[in-house]
């Protein structure tokens, strides 16, 4: 395990609030320079401004929808021509659509889907080659909905089943080149999640009812650091989460 991330590169999906926001901060801690991918341009650049005033690192903005592959494939081409290297991808971005499947729109649907599973795919697939070459870490961001079964939103469930099961069967894969991949699985997170259609987490729950997002950042930092060895996975549950099961 390395003692910090001097001379690395982390990017980020997701980057512009909540676990992406404080996995910035985190990744940055420890010396690493940081691309910032998510949407929204004036909030990743407020961001970056204080990562380098906070921490003196590098950072580069990169405004993109992980739904769209070509973009993705672009964002990290500029990530490695800008600093050289690649060696921390976090896959974080994802969201929440609707819940009853009878009622879930085919928009609904087709917007999880392209974040939570294409979305995922694309920016896996542009960093795996510069990840070879750094033998860097491969991190996904996933849930409790993707391990246990989730009736109040079946279709999100599934989408993080999906990419549990890809994250795992990509470390088969590319374990051998030396790329470490782990997945990380919080509950409830007190995050702008679940603001698409009512009240995100952040308003629902009070500070210290949930996890914070700060604690799924250290996890993340925390595989990040790994370096001959990886973590496969960690589950990151609020110590009442199973009382009355």
């Amino acid at each position: 395990m390395r003692e910090n991330l001097d001379d690395a590169v982390a990017l980020v999906t997701g980057a512009s609030s909540g676990i992406g926001e404080e996995t910035t901060r985190a990744l940055a801690a420890v010396g690493a320079d940081i691309a910032l991918l998510a949407r929204r341009e004036g909030r990743l650049s407020n961001i970056a401004s204080d990562l380098e005033a906070d921490f003196g690192v590098e950072t580069l903005v990169l405004p993109t929808d992980v739904r769209d592959e070509d973009a993705v494939e672009s964002a990290v081409e500029s990530a490695v021509d800008t600093f050289g290297r690649l060696d921390v991808v976090v896959n974080n971005a994802g969201l929440a659509r609707g819940s009853d499947v009878a009622s879930l729109t085919t928009d609904e649907y087709r917007q999880m889907m392209d974040t939570n599973v294409d979305g995922v795919f694309y920016v896996s697939r542009a960093a795996l080659p510069h990840l070879r070459e750094t033998t860097g870490n491969l991190i996904f961001v996933g849930s409790f909905a993707g391990q246990y079964p989730r009736p109040a939103n079946p279709v999100y469930a599934a989408s993080k089943w999906w990419v549990r099961g890809f994250a795992h069967s990509l470390e088969g894969q590319v374990g051998d080149a030396g790329i470490g991949i782990t997945v990380v699985n919080p509950t409830e997170v007190r995050t702008e999640f679940g603001s698409e259609d009512g009240d995100s987490f952040e308003v629902r729950f009070e500070s210290g009812e949930v996890t914070e997002p700060e604690e799924i950042a250290n996890a993340i930092r925390f595989a990040a650091l790994q370096d001959d060895s990886t973590v496969s996975e960690l589950d990151l549950y609020r110590r009442d989460k199973f009382s009355g099961w």
